[in-house]
């Protein structure tokens, strides 16, 4: 080879080592970085204390939020819930803009039915609304407060013989499913309802339960009937679709901010679950196959639509103690995989005339009672 041959070759063996260095020292980065990416959980993760792998196995992820519909029961061990998605810090969440104008019909006032909240320990996993007569029709535990009769054998003539924590004598039953500090086995462990459906540790006990029945933004309301049976939201939203759901999360003091996941509560706040229920009533049925047809949620403007009118709007206002973290949860059926969006109430009206008649009048003068 000549001496200007050799002289061409020398740049392109240099390029070369040059391009080797920098693979070599790419691969040394990469690792760097997935090392630290290891040791270093997500945000949400950090800021709750808990490990990255608590989420679902890979083969059961079915979203960002680590939620499939249909879940297979081969992945209900590793896809027990709630996922790390289920959960935002509230101060993450847009405050809300303003509600429809009332109008001049408007029913402004309100009627709190007081009720305690369930310190007599009144739980079981039954729903004779839309299970009757069923033991463990819900497959997950209720709270209750009001009639303390009210289980999966529950009549119109049981409820009305019965016993009631509720002030004024309002017979009537509210229930909900129960929320867990997780991470802890609660007495229920081997119980329908509790361990042997998924739902596992210990109930909290709400530090307050509002029940507040509104009136209606464009007209007056009218009393409702007596054993009208009443639900909102969907327990089971995850696998059916948000269509029917009404779940809302929120913080005490950030109450403008709700909320479909669990929401992280700043220190000196508490957990809040709001559940809204549908007040146009058909004015003929005290419940439906559905339980949703015979009373339904006023529209956009506030309305109730065409062939129903509005009578007492239920809210019900549950608080609990902040928790440390993500250690908590909502009771769900085992393939509901305790997601947030799946909360839900159910009420049936056993008031008497008397009652009713009397919260009909202060929430079409505008009074607080």
């Amino acid at each position: 080879m000549s001496t200007l041959q050799q002289r061409r070759k020398r740049p392109i063996r240099r390029w070369t080592a040059l391009a080797a260095a920098i693979v070599v020292i790419g691969a040394m980065l990469s690792v760097t970085h997935a090392a630290t990416a290891e040791e270093e959980p997500d945000a949400l993760a950090q800021a709750a204390k808990i490990p990255n792998d608590q989420g679902p196995a890979p083969e059961c992820a079915g979203s960002t939020a680590g939620h499939v519909h249909n879940v297979p029961d081969k992945c209900h061990a590793d896809m027990g819930g709630p996922a790390n998605g289920d959960f935002i810090d509230i101060r993450q969440v847009r405050p809300a803009g303003r509600g429809s104008q009332a109008g001049r019909q408007a029913s402004t006032g309100t009627f709190v039915s007081v009720c305690g909240t369930n310190a007599e320990g009144h739980h079981n996993s039954d729903n004779f609304i839309v299970a009757p007569g069923v033991t463990n029709g819900a497959h997950h535990t209720h709270d209750y407060v009001g009639n303390v009769s009210a289980d999966g054998n529950s009549t119109n003539d049981s409820l009305a013989a019965a016993g009631t924590t509720c002030a004024k004598d309002d017979k009537s039953t509210y229930y909900w499913p129960a929320l867990r500090r997780t991470g802890k086995q609660g007495s229920d462990q081997n119980s329908d309802g509790g361990g042997k459906d998924g739902n596992v540790g210990i109930i909290l006990k709400p530090t307050s339960v509002r029940l507040e029945f509104g009136g209606n933004s464009q007209a007056k309301v009218r009393a409702m009937p007596q054993f009208l049976r009443v639900i909102t939201g969907d327990a089971k939203a995850l696998t059916n679709g948000p269509a029917n759901a009404r779940a809302k999360w929120t913080c005490s003091g950030l109450t403008n901010r709700t909320t479909t996941k669990y929401p992280l509560c700043p220190r000196g706040s508490q957990i809040q679950r709001i559940l809204e229920f549908p007040s146009c009533w058909d004015g003929k049925n005290a419940d439906s196959a559905n339980h949703r047809a015979h009373i339904v949620f006023t529209n956009s403007s506030g309305r109730c639509p065409r062939g129903t009118v509005a009578v007492p709007r239920l809210r019900m206002v549950l608080s609990y103690e902040r928790q440390n973290g993500t250690n908590f949860a909502l009771d769900s059926f085992p393939e509901q995989l305790h997601a947030p969006i799946t909360d839900h109430g159910d009420f049936v009206n056993v008031m008497s005339a008397q009652l009713m008649n009397f919260a009909v009048q202060c929430i079409n003068s505008g009074r607080r009672c």
